[in-house]
């Protein structure tokens, strides 16, 4: 147990525990070098036990690190402290997008446009590298107070095995948004995390699940075999092309989703696009059967168990009653003084083997040499003699301070305590790896961000306000043009802040108006009038797109005008003809 005040390799600080899951404790920390509050994940101890599942761990966190967006939740470490492995976050002041669900139930239309662009956003640049999360759920996606979304435990996540339906505790919850693929043993691909994104954007829209079940098997042969139910059953009047965006995204057979999310996040752009609001529902082109052989075995030996063990406890109820009679209660009292003193017995022995065996089998723990600027082959043996095996595979970094094909560090570091037979990994350095930055002003950053990715270089995505800017295009970076970084170091590239949408509604917005205030967006503007009593004729009271959504160059928009109410009989009123109007002027019936 983590106590309050306990520090982490010495630099992060326990502040409270902000949350338990079914594979991690996560806790609000300050991190004593960097004067910050962060937020630790650490492994369940069941999980620390696991040394493959911890490589993989500590291999896909440090994959989910590179990843830098605004959309998603930043990884700022990973490490080990005496046998507890942890992951080291951004610090989010936020609730679950699942705890939004509960407390309101489906939100509205532009609401789920606006996260999902959002996700999907931020998942683009995951597959852009080609990392996949594989368990993309609302319970892994947190929302900020001003509406900006972060996508979280991408290195847990890719670490897990989504496929262990046995575990109830960590699966319950994944398999509702778990694809066909998953369910069915066949393994994980961009498609995968576009599928749950499908299931995530559904219940958003009509506020709970597509399939329900008793058990996660149940809940994985629907995915398996029965088509999203339509989205247009709940809400008639919901736009064509946002249920054909679902319906693409959902598709069993994953030729028939969206290639990778950036793909998705382009449909969802123009989902409101006046030649796509009435399109034709989709028609998805390849068949859509899947094998669900593996999947209805899984369900068939769940049942089979199930009734097997009522049988048992059928047949053990009744050999129980039929052992007490009044005979047995009749019984020599010298029966019950043998019995304690059996009992009595047994328990002495079960105590002294549980505080015997462990003290005889418990392995002795050594130090773990430090071989830091040996060779390669000079540390392999110095671990090997005292005692390690070391990992055939060598990891690479860079250092200017150790040379070339030398050992930078070890993990686990170096002096920490490992029982013998422990596996090492070794850190070799790569040299002084340094690179002269150029000037990327004026730049798109998605390219800029791949290219000094591609040379290990970590990119810090920053927004701030700029009058004209284009979108996406660099307008500052740090370090500065002509100054030198190493793979590993972090440079900094400012884009635009993008714009959202205004109230357009408070009565001080004209048609003409709005026009004028998107004109440099190029967003085209729609008009509708209607009667309304409450605002002045010419005023807008009421817009296609809520306020604070994004605005997207090349959009277009419907606003609502009111106009002046008709009264009855007016013209009539007005008519210097109409001989009614005479005879009330003259007093007359």
């Amino acid at each position: 147990m983590i106590m309050k005040g306990q520090k982490i390799s010495d630099r992060y600080q326990i502040i409270k525990s902000i949350g338990e899951g079914g594979m991690a404790n996560v806790y609000l920390a300050y991190d004593t070098i960097l004067d910050r509050d962060v937020a630790v994940k650490v492994l369940r101890g069941d999980l620390s036990g696991d040394e493959k599942f911890v490589r993989r761990f500590q291999r896909e966190a440090l994959s989910a690190s590179s990843l830098t967006h605004p959309n998603i939740v930043e990884v700022y470490d990973v490490g080990e402290d005496h046998g507890m492995y942890y992951i080291v976050m951004e610090y989010i002041e936020g609730k679950h997008l699942k705890d939004l669900i509960k407390k309101r139930g489906k939100l509205t239309v532009s609401e789920v446009i606006d996260i999902m662009l959002q996700i999907t956003d931020g998942m683009s640049v995951a597959h852009d590298s080609y990392i996949i999360h594989r368990d993309i759920k609302p319970q892994n996606i947190m929302i900020l107070e001003n509406g900006l979304v972060k996508i979280t435990d991408f290195g847990i996540s890719m670490a897990m095995n989504a496929t262990q339906l046995t575990q109830t505790n960590s699966v319950m919850g994944s398999v509702h948004y778990l694809p066909p693929e998953q369910a069915s043993g066949k393994g994980s691909s961009l498609q995968s995390d576009i599928y749950s994104m499908g299931i995530v954007m559904y219940e958003l829209l009509v506020g709970h699940l597509p399939y329900k079940g008793d058990n996660a098997v149940e809940i994985a042969l629907k995915h398996l075999k029965e088509p999203i139910p339509s989205v247009k059953d709940e809400l008639p009047n919901i736009p064509q092309s946002i249920e054909n965006i679902i319906i693409k995204a959902t598709a069993k057979n994953p030729k028939n989703r969206y290639a990778d999310a950036r793909e998705m996040h382009e449909d969802l752009l123009v989902c409101f696009d006046e030649s796509k609001v009435n399109e034709p529902k989709i028609k998805l082109p390849y068949p859509e059967n899947i094998d669900d052989t593996k999947i209805t075995k899984a369900l068939k030996n769940a049942k089979e168990k199930e009734q097997e063990e009522k049988k048992e406890e059928k047949e053990e109820d009744v050999v129980i009653a039929k052992q007490i009679t009044k005979n047995d209660l009749k019984k020599d009292n010298k029966i019950i003084i043998v019995l304690a003193s059996i009992f009595t017995f047994l328990v002495v022995a079960i105590t002294t083997i549980i505080l015997l065996v462990p003290a005889l089998t418990t392995s002795k723990e050594i130090i773990v040499p430090d071989v830091t600027n040996k060779s390669v082959d000079e540390a392999i043996k110095t671990l090997q003699d005292a005692g390690f095996s070391v990992e055939t595979d060598q990891q690479k970094i860079a250092s200017s301070e150790i040379e070339l094909g030398k050992v930078v560090k070890t993990s686990p570091l170096a002096n920490m305590k490992r029982t013998k037979g422990t596996s090492v990994t070794l850190y070799v350095s790569e040299g002084d790896t340094k690179i002269t930055l150029e000037d990327y002003v004026g730049q798109n950053y998605l390219e800029i961000k791949g290219k000094l990715e591609a040379l290990e270089i970590q990119v810090l995505i920053e927004k701030k306000n700029a009058l004209n800017a284009e979108e996406n295009i660099i307008i500052e970076q740090s370090p500065k043009a002509g100054e030198k970084v190493a793979s590993g170091d972090y440079v900094t590239l400012y884009i635009p802040e993008v714009d959202k949408y205004p109230d357009f509604t408070t009565g001080d917005y004209t048609y003409e108006a709005v026009v004028s205030y998107l004109e440099k967006y190029g967003v085209s503007v729609n008009k509708v009038e209607e009667e309304n009593n409450n605002y002045k004729p010419g005023v807008v009271f009421r817009q296609s797109r809520e306020k604070g959504t994004r605005i997207v160059k090349g959009a277009s928009i419907t606003v609502t005008v009111a106009k002046q109410v008709t009264v009855k009989n007016e013209k009539e009123d007005d008519n210097p003809l109409d001989p009614k109007k005479d005879e009330e002027s003259n007093g007359l019936d």
